[in-house]
């Protein structure tokens, strides 16, 4: 049976462990079931409830960004697991990124984070990147720290300041520790399938889900070799961590003319790397909540989960005409598990419904997570 398979796999890779220790006067307590592992500790910034609580407040507060419009909730929407509707996202000044902005699930778990960055690692340091980024301008704090900082200069924010970091006195370093842990405790592992594969609950998945489950894990389709384990990515680190796989890959969503094969736009790692065999390679993100997070894909160019199973059945994407014309299924750096497959009408159905038990109701609701100024 396709569950006990599963839960032998994720039991041995995914083994529970302690408690992650912190400073605060009562231990942070994950919202993580006991079956499940413990992230990873960050010694120079252990987790807390007064950080979370902080960090909370200064993520949806659109004094964050330089011009007051916008906040990091902008484009991380609690209702979509916190990503967007967008293909990708504009910042404070109007400018367009590059790319969708990722859902923000269980990245406490992410061995990488970003689209394409092996080397980044930590949340502390990608937190850096929609604050000072230049382009395109995101929060655009660059330059306007002392302007942005003087508008927390509040009886409230010097409250929770004090209680987070025994200081009244609030700087970026602090707004990025706060942010950080704010972000780390937004965890989602409560979905159907979770309380059909460690709950036990039979009643959990339709039989329609039920035979999309097997259609996943199988090697006709190979889903699972990119985004297996218990978050549904390879890109999950965590204590006690025994595998250790490269979460990049090339899908052949593009094969255009030129040097690189792929729009220079956007070349995915080879942009860290300067390593050619890089080019078009980005991280296989968690699909859990994926039914909420459309536009699919690094540059939003898919709109819904049909397309996504179409792409893949096909290897590939062929583009006929445009600036990105190409046949992406013929891309020489494509992955080797990208060799497509063939699924009638009723499969690709069952797959889709099997895809939308990993939603997770009870994470897009949470007032743990919600606006606090709207309370």
């Amino acid at each position: 049976m396709i569950r006990l398979l599963f839960i032998i796999l994720a039991a041995s890779l995914l083994a529970s462990c302690q408690p992650v220790e912190t400073t605060s006067e009562k231990p942070y307590k994950w919202l993580i079931p006991d079956d499940f592992p413990r992230p990873i500790a960050i010694p120079y910034n252990e987790m807390s409830n007064a950080k979370v609580t902080l960090g909370r407040f200064l993520f949806y507060d659109k004094n964050m960004s330089v011009n007051q419009s916008q906040s990091c909730a902008s484009c991380h929407q609690q209702q979509y697991a916190f990503a967007e509707r967008r293909s990708v996202s504009k910042g404070a000044t109007g400018q367009k990124h590059r790319r969708n902005a990722p859902a923000l699930v269980n990245i406490a778990y992410n061995k990488t984070l970003t689209w394409a960055h092996d080397g980044l690692t930590s949340i502390e340091r990608q937190v850096l990147i929609p604050l000072f980024s230049e382009s395109p301008v995101e929060l655009g704090a660059t330059g306007n720290e002392q302007k942005i900082l003087s508008r927390f200069n509040t009886n409230k924010y010097k409250e929770m300041t004090e209680q987070a970091f025994a200081t009244e006195q609030l700087d970026f370093d602090l707004i990025v520790k706060a942010l950080s842990s704010f972000t780390r405790s937004l965890i989602s592992l409560n979905s159907p399938f979770d309380r059909y594969a460690y709950a036990m609950d039979d009643t959990a998945l339709s039989k329609s889900a039920l035979r999309g489950m097997d259609l996943f894990f199988s090697e006709r389709l190979e889903c699972h070799h990119c985004h297996g384990g218990f978050n549904f990515t390879q890109s999950t680190t965590h204590q006690r961590q025994l595998l250790d796989l490269r979460p990049f890959h090339n899908t052949g969503l593009y094969n255009t003319a030129g040097d690189f094969s792929y729009p220079a736009i956007d070349t995915g790692l080879f942009e860290v790397t300067g390593n050619k065999q890089d080019v078009g390679r980005f991280r296989a993100p968690t699909l859990r909540n994926i039914g909420l997070t459309a536009p699919y894909m690094h540059d939003g160019s898919m709109g819904d989960l049909s397309q996504v199973i179409d792409f893949y059945a096909a290897a590939g994407r062929s583009i006929s005409s445009g600036e990105n014309a190409g046949d992406g299924r013929l891309n020489p750096l494509k992955s080797q598990f990208i060799k497509g497959f063939v699924l009638n009408r009723q499969e690709k159905n069952d797959l889709i419904n099997f895809l939308l038990t990993l939603t997770d109701s009870q994470f897009i609701t949470n007032p743990q997570h919600s606006n606090p100024f709207k309370e």
